[in-house]
């Protein structure tokens, strides 16, 4: 028996349905806070510098502190949905409260992208570095890239009591080597020296300036606005933390303290990264086509003598990320499936560790697909995973912060009278600057030719997905939390032990 609503069909199942779809509570504020701290830490590694080539040192600044006024738009928005409706489908449900069925899917799917292809991104360089420690040649990289998931996929199946054991551990650890090289860095710094090396040749590209005292601005506000792309690799997929709304002990309290509290540690993180990596040994300009600039800052103070321990220094901020968003894929994938926009399988739970265990493989499956594709199918793929595959998950990401902004404003009109145990300070004018900010980034992604690679990329992927969900998945849906949310407009909760059930909210 089906139920039509707007252009979808929703299909009867029994409790063994959700018996075999069930979630375990577990994490804390700490847990929380790791969460979304170690899934973005090792865009502080590296990936964030190559901005400095496109703006100066300067230019990066401006473009942080406006990627940073983004996120903090976005992550207040999302402390307040989240606890509001404490679902795992996250970005996903936000959407589908406010813009219906359609809605949530391209969001779903917006988010899908960043969260199967990042992690694909973050293994392609735990990948590299491995192979420049134990000197083994690029061919063996694809070994590097199973090995990887086999591993940190197992972890996630286990139980979410390792998983989130593990995070907080590696998450402390790359913070740990940040706060050695900050310590390291502030007697051996010279900002105008090094950071301000950086000038503009007569054909307009970077240049070096040999004994630094360069412009702030080289570039101008179009290059620093060029730069904030690459400014997003400071802070991306901290949005992930609602994702462990149903594994949270207490998701109305914890989660917003958890993002909000993550968020302030990246933006001291961002910061000091900025400005200590860039003011020592070899500089902005080195460091601009560098692909591993922590390693780089530290080879300046140290010598290269330790080099190979130096790498695997760096390694621990890859696999901190790495590690994080292999969760965060699975439970955006066991979301989307619960409710029958993706395949139902998907969602199946494992029976005792009650993890994901479907979503998690399936989705590192794609991505290993995905990247042995153009490994073995293209020129130059280290380029291509390092450049199209990055650009991807950015393209997905800011889509699916404009359609979360949108979310905010629309939900703060159509649902005034729902709980929210947490408001945000910035409000709608919060969300507006978000959805704005987004925009401009996205336009400096088309205008540069290397991202229209990942948007096509991106485009296929959407293709795909709303061509399977035109044809079959909406007919299949299933009232899963979000939906019974949806469809009773708001006045629907649900409670959880190890298996979630829909329920009626008390009058």
């Amino acid at each position: 028996m089906s139920e039509q609503k707007g252009g979808v069909s929703y299909q009867s199942v029994d409790s063994s349905y959700f018996e075999k779809r069930g979630l375990r509570r577990y994490a804390g504020v700490a847990s929380l806070w790791a969460l979304g701290v170690g899934a973005v830490i090792s865009g502080h590694f590296s990936g964030w510098n190559f901005g400095l080539g496109a703006a100066g040192w300067g230019g990066m600044l401006i473009a942080t502190v406006l990627i940073a006024i983004m996120y903090l738009g976005l992550t207040f928005s999302i402390a307040e949905m989240s606890p509001a409706l404490p679902h795992t489908g996250a970005a996903y449900s936000f959407s589908r409260a406010t813009m219906g069925p359609w809605g949530g899917f391209i969001t779903g799917l917006c988010e899908n992208v960043e969260y199967v292809i990042t992690p694909a991104v973050v293994v392609f360089f735990i990948s590299s570095y491995l192979g420049s420690i134990f000197g083994t040649p690029e061919a063996f990289q694809p070994v590097y890239w199973i090995f990887c998931y086999v591993i940190f996929v197992g972890l996630n199946v286990v139980g979410v009591e390792l998983s989130f054991k593990v995070t907080l551990v590696v998450t402390l650890a790359a913070l740990a080597c940040l706060l050695a090289f900050w310590v390291s860095a502030i007697p051996n710094m010279d900002f105008s020296r090094w950071a301000l090396n950086i000038g503009v040749g007569l054909d307009g590209k970077p240049v070096e300036l040999p004994e630094g005292g360069g412009s702030w601005l080289p570039f101008g506000i179009m290059g620093a606005l060029a730069a904030m792309p690459f400014a997003v690799w400071l802070f991306l997929a901290i949005e992930q933390l609602p994702l462990a709304a149903e594994e949270s002990m207490d998701p109305k309290r914890d989660m917003p303290k958890g993002i909000i509290l993550g968020m302030c540690t990246l933006i001291v993180s961002a910061f000091m990264i900025l400005l200590l990596n860039s003011s020592v040994a070899n500089g902005a300009f080195a460091l601009s086509t560098s692909g591993e600039p922590l390693l780089d800052g530290f080879k300046a103070i140290y010598g290269d003598g330790i080099a190979k321990l130096l790498a695997l220094v760096a390694v621990i901020g890859l696999i901190a990320s790495f590690h994080t968003i292999i969760y965060a894929q699975g439970r955006q994938i066991y979301s989307l499936s619960r409710a029958g926009y993706f395949p139902r399988p998907l969602s199946i739970t494992h029976g005792t560790r009650k993890t994901p265990y479907a979503a998690m493989i399936a989705g590192a499956a794609v991505a290993l697909a995905v990247m042995l594709a153009i490994w073995f199918g293209a020129e130059n793929s280290a380029t291509l995973i390092g450049g199209t595959l990055l650009n991807m998950a950015v393209f997905g990401a800011m889509i699916s912060y404009i359609m979360q902004a949108a979310s905010f404003i629309l939900l703060r009109r159509r649902f005034p009278g729902i709980p929210r145990p947490y408001r945000s300070p910035f409000g709608i004018p919060g969300a507006v600057l978000t959805i704005g900010l987004a925009l401009v980034t996205i336009w400096f992604q088309l205008a540069d030719p290397v991202y229209r690679a990942g948007v096509i990329g991106v485009a296929i992927w959407f293709a795909v997905g709303i061509a399977y969900f035109a044809v079959i998945g909406r007919h299949k849906l299933v009232l899963s939390p979000e939906e019974e949310f949806a469809m009773s407009g708001g006045t629907a909760e649900y409670k959880t032990d190890d298996a979630i059930v829909p329920v009626k909210a008390e009058a």
